[in-house]
């Protein structure tokens, strides 16, 4: 099975408990990419109330698609969106 996410960067499938799943987590095209970032150029944002605690509906917002809702809380460091990212953080949005 030939995957690629939304990153188009390539996958492959791995055994996980038994069952076959496709990730790219670990592909020498996701660290070269994961390294990249903080190349990138950025701008910072403030997070409006409402989106407090959702870096889903952040990435939605800022990107027009909730799917890079792990790429908010990786530049960021953010470890736990459900306790960080409140009302009124400066955030680093990287420039798509």
């Amino acid at each position: 099975m030939a995957y690629k996410n939304h990153l188009r960067i390539g996958g492959y499938v791995v055994k996980h408990k038994g069952r076959d799943v496709a990730t790219n987590l670990a592909s020498l095209e996701f660290r070269d990419f994961v390294k990249g970032l903080n190349d990138q150029e950025f701008t910072i944002g403030n997070i409006p109330a409402g989106y407090e605690h959702r870096a889903d509906k952040i990435s939605d917002l800022f990107y027009g698609t909730p799917n890079l809702d792990w790429m908010i809380c990786w530049v960021n460091n953010i470890n736990d969106p459900f306790q960080q990212l409140n009302v009124g953080d400066r955030i680093k949005l990287i420039n798509l």
